[in-house]
């Protein structure tokens, strides 16, 4: 027996005032943006941004989501279920650290006259960071694993 479903269908959703407002926004936004990027090509540089978003997207759909699929398979096969949140904890920790700093690791601000303006060993830094990252989830491991036993 069958019970019909009173909730809204996907089909039966309207756009509101509030979307639309907000939708109006958000295009206005873009156009000044936009607009800001053509109207200062010398220090925006349109067509490496255009270069930069395009490999971004690239990057992102053929070698990092991949990737990131390939690292949850073997996790789930790999890694008991008891300890598998922490080492996802610790591995979307470490993703979250390697893509942030990966700009200072790179030094991609490093200007030629100015020593100062990327001043720190930043792949040390990184490798020091992770390395208590998961010296902390091996400590979370051990207990976990010794209050199961």
């Amino acid at each position: 027996m069958s019970v019909p479903d009173d909730r809204p269908q996907p089909s039966d959703h309207r756009a509101g005032p509030a979307f639309w407002v907000s939708a109006a926004l958000g295009w206005t936004v873009i156009a000044v943006g936009l607009r800001g990027l053509l109207s200062h090509r010398i220090d925006t540089r349109p067509a490496n941004l255009a270069t930069f978003v395009a490999g971004g997207a690239l990057l992102h759909d053929l070698v990092i989501a991949p990737a990131v699929l390939l690292i949850a398979v073997a996790l789930t096969r790999l890694v008991p279920s008891r300890a598998r949140a922490t080492v996802q904890g610790a591995l979307l920790i470490t993703g979250v650290l390697a893509l942030f700093s990966y700009p200072l690791v790179r030094a991609f601000g490093l200007a030629t006259h100015n020593p100062t303006s990327v001043p720190r060993n930043y792949a040390l830094n990184l490798t020091v960071v992770l390395g208590l990252v998961w010296a902390v989830a091996a400590g979370a491991l051990i207990v976990q694993l010794r209050r199961r036993a």
